[in-house]
């Protein structure tokens, strides 16, 4: 035990104190324990998703990754540059996809509800 004078708030106050640790040990810094240090194996690369398709002649791709919310355009319509092929939403926001030329609506690679990426063909056009 060790006796000690406090003063709070002008008051003062003598008090007995209970040593834990020796005031020797406690200023002496501890030694950390070696750590043995194990072989660890390399993490393991996620297998690659798979690119999207390139798109060729004709194809109208997905401008970003998003959920076809529409087709608007159905195979064997004819359409004109600029009309509305399909509509994707990202993010809460509505993108048309228009077609990039006049032209007829081959094959619709999606329907409604699909995940798409981007650069994922949309619309085959002949």
């Amino acid at each position: 035990m060790k006796k000690l004078r406090i003063t709070v708030d002008g008051k003062t106050y003598e008090v007995d104190v209970e040593v834990l640790v020796d005031e020797d040990e406690a200023a002496m810094p501890r030694r950390a324990a070696p750590v043995r240090s194990s072989a660890v194996a390399a993490p393991v690369a996620a297998p690659a998703k798979a690119a999207p398709a390139a798109a060729g002649a004709g194809d109208v791709p997905s401008p970003l990754a998003a959920v076809v919310v529409s087709i608007d355009a159905q195979p064997g319509t004819a359409v004109k540059e600029g009309d509305k092929l399909i509509t994707l939403e990202a993010m809460k926001m509505n993108t048309i996809v228009s077609a990039p030329a006049a032209g007829t609506v081959g094959t619709v690679h999606v329907k409604p509800g699909d995940s798409v990426e981007e650069g994922q063909v949309l619309v085959s056009m002949s």
